[in-house]
């Protein structure tokens, strides 16, 4: 066991490390340094010679200069290039702890922003402070709160009970190769993992009707990521004489045939935990139904379907269209036409039980699925034990109004990469997330509260203390 609950007694040389207070956080230095760093447009594109690596060699010398004391203490390495792999050894052999985030982004230009997504604009005071920019939530947020958190550490004198890595994964946005090449490093030198934690669910409110506490929500799973290609490849000509379905309306077919046959709603054991435990802060008479989520499966499977986006996502595979190609003239038939689809699948499923049933829907040999990039669901991880305990005790302890709930993240993380070694991968971003606030990840005028930030950097600060 790697991690030691809180109210553990521990052996007095290892215990005085553990219990010496950090440094004193200087909010408007760390707010500072965090501003710095979201500057740099470390920005990751599929196509890799479009990136400007410049920006990412910035970013890590940068680091290097913001946080000296970090540096000193720990052992750095750059893995596939840009990379960035700490390891901070603990006093004591055991399992090691795994801290990541990435700090590439989303592309994003001026248009349409209320203040440029690279120049980290502040703007309110108090409570209503907020920082403008791409990457504030999505990831650099965490990466920086995770420096914060060590260098205060280290300035303490603070010593780990056991190794901790800390991983910033430098293309978590396309290809992941970053944080794959890191974890299979760590199996290759015979590193045993423990507790990992990565970007995925934060402290919400809203999710569940009438629950009014807040709800932290905690990835002890998530969806696979694959992304199907529908082809269809046929004679063209001119567009004056066409025939009686074009390439075009086949694939327009297949697309809409897609859409108005979405996958069956299932209640996974995940999702029925998460209903149970945060149900049971609801009123009546949901709270009847929430805490008997077995017994009441069909109707919260329909439920969940239609209270929004993001719940219904939970009990489903789901599917989006996001590319579209075809012809090259407009006065010319496609010869060969294709779309993506992005498909989030459910966990209980699998790649090839997906490929399956899209074809089955789309019901046309005409139309060809092909793969084009596959990721399973990931192993679920354990919702209790030490390491959950401590994991929670450390949300509550910044978050004490909070109800902790395991739940199946829906978006992909570098975590992915730890599943197959570790049964303690959790996905928790630790911070306050409106509804609109959430719904600017990969958009326009993404922006986080200031005081949330600070709140993310003591969660780091008291995380590292239990592990």
């Amino acid at each position: 066991m790697s991690a030691t609950p809180p109210s553990t007694p521990q052996p007095e040389g290892r215990g005085a490390s553990a219990r010496r207070p950090s440094a004193e956080l200087d909010e408007h230095a760390a707010l500072e340094r965090f501003r710095t760093l979201l500057r740099i447009p470390t920005i990751s594109r599929l196509e890799v010679d479009e990136v400007e690596w410049e920006h990412f060699q910035r970013f890590a010398a940068t680091v290097e200069q913001l946080y000296p004391a970090l540096h000193a203490a720990l052992e750095r390495e750059l893995v596939a290039g840009h990379t960035l792999l700490y390891r901070w050894r603990g006093l004591d052999e055991g399992a090691a702890s795994v801290l990541m985030a990435h700090y590439d982004v989303v592309a994003a230009t001026d248009e349409g922003w209320k203040h440029p997504p690279f120049s980290a604009e502040l703007t309110g005071v108090g409570a209503e402070r907020l920082l403008w920019g791409r990457g504030t939530l999505d990831d650099k947020g965490s990466v920086v709160s995770i420096l914060e958190a060590v260098e205060r550490s280290v300035a303490a004198g603070f010593t780990p009970a056991h190794d901790v890595y800390l991983l910033f994964g430098h293309d978590e946005e396309t290809l992941g190769t970053g944080a794959e090449t890191a974890a299979r490093l760590l199996r290759e030198r015979g590193v045993e993992i423990g507790l990992v934690l990565d970007e995925g669910g934060a402290v919400v409110e809203g999710v569940i009707p009438t629950v009014e506490r807040p709800i932290a929500v905690v990835g002890v799973s998530e969806k696979g990521t694959t992304s199907f290609t529908l082809t269809v490849e046929q004679s063209g000509g001119h567009a004056s004489t066409p025939p009686r379905v074009t390439a075009s309306d086949r694939l327009a077919r297949a697309i809409v045939r897609i859409n108005a046959h979405p996958f069956p709603a299932r209640l996974n054991s995940v999702t029925e935990t998460m209903i149970r435990t945060v149900g049971a802060h609801a009123r009546n008479p949901l709270r009847f139904v929430f805490v008997r989520a077995r017994l009441f499966r069909p109707l919260l499977v329909a439920v969940f379907g239609r209270l929004g986006v993001e719940t219904a996502a939970m009990v489903r595979t789901t599917t989006a269209v996001t590319q579209l190609s075809g012809g090259l003239a407009a006065n010319a038939l496609p010869e060969r036409v294709q779309a993506t689809v992005n498909v989030r699948i459910a966990i209980g499923s699998s790649v090839k039980a997906t490929k399956a049933r899209l074809a089955r829907i789309v019901d046309d040999p005409a139309v060809v699925i092909g793969v084009l990039s596959s990721g399973e669901p990931a192993r679920v991880s354990r919702m209790n034990g030490p390491r959950w305990e401590l994991l929670k005790a450390a949300i509550e302890s910044s978050y004490p109004d909070a109800i902790v709930t395991p739940y199946v993240q829906t978006g992909a993380t570098d975590s992915r990469q730890f599943s197959p070694v570790s049964r303690s991968v959790y996905r928790f971003s630790p911070f306050e997330m409106s509804g609109e606030e959430r719904s600017t990840l990969h958009a326009k005028n993404e922006r986080m509260r200031v005081e949330t930030w600070f709140t993310g950097i003591r969660f780091f600060d008291g995380l590292l203390r239990r592990l």
